[in-house]
């Protein structure tokens, strides 16, 4: 009997210091930060590392002093490492708001892709983010609405993953929202600040939100809100309504 205890409580002690799964995509090489807290995801925000090198960004990325971290990061020819657990609260977003939530860290996967922000996205590190977005969305049943750009989530405070991100080829896969032209002309009664509200961005400062609403729908189209742009905010509204956010 003696041995039989000694063996339960053995069993046991296994049991506590059992290292429990890692929750991820199972085609990333896992390569843990220490920079992260619990939550649940219910969004993906997108980022361009400004760095050069996958090396660079990982050491950013990973030391405890910098206290930034994401939960993926991919580099230009496909690669995926895997820093941050997903049930764990990476620290990618910062100070940031989108659709009533104040703390976007706490409600989203952070995905970092390598590319100083003046670069197109490489085609094999595109190719990976789609496999890894589908991968993630079908885990964690997060709606086509909820894929976001730092910039959009943190207007003029951050400008990744530039104008040179393909968001239009993102939302084809079902990752984000879009719309094509010719746009449905928007009645006189629609107000451009309340669909912006509408689709989630920060209305506090409305000349940061225009810009971010540029840089992810109309990258090449000034500063200002024209009519171009007023009809794919009411087309995105309409979808935005028809789909749901949550």
């Amino acid at each position: 009997m003696l041995r039989y205890g000694l063996l339960f409580a053995l069993c046991l002690t296994l049991a506590a210091c059992a290292t429990p799964p890692r929750v991820g995509s199972a085609s990333a090489q896992w390569e843990p930060s220490p920079n992260f807290g619990p939550r649940k995801a219910n969004y993906v925000v997108l980022h361009h590392t400004s760095s050069d090198t996958l090396a660079r960004a990982r050491a950013t990325l990973t030391n405890p002093l910098t206290e930034v971290s994401s939960h993926y990061l991919i580099d230009r020819d496909g690669r995926v490492l895997q820093l941050v657990d997903e049930n764990q609260r990476a620290w990618h977003a910062g100070e940031s708001h989108w659709g009533g939530h104040s703390d976007m860290n706490s409600a989203s996967i952070g995905i970092e892709l390598v590319n100083n922000g003046r670069e197109p996205f490489a085609s094999a590190q595109v190719n990976s983010l789609l496999a890894l977005l589908s991968d993630i969305q079908k885990r964690h049943k997060i709606p086509r609405a909820n894929f976001l750009g730092h910039a959009d989530v943190a207007p003029g405070r951050k400008t990744d993953p530039s104008g040179l991100f393909p968001w239009r080829q993102l939302a084809s896969s079902g990752f984000g929202l879009w719309c094509e032209p010719p746009f449905e002309l928007p009645p006189e009664s629609f107000d451009a600040f309340l669909g912006l509200a509408a689709l989630g961005y920060d209305m506090r400062d409305p000349f940061r939100a225009i810009s971010a609403f540029k840089l992810h729908f109309s990258p090449s189209g000034g500063i200002d809100m024209d009519e171009a742009d007023r009809g794919m905010l009411y087309c995105l509204v309409g979808k935005l309504m028809a789909t749901g956010r949550e």
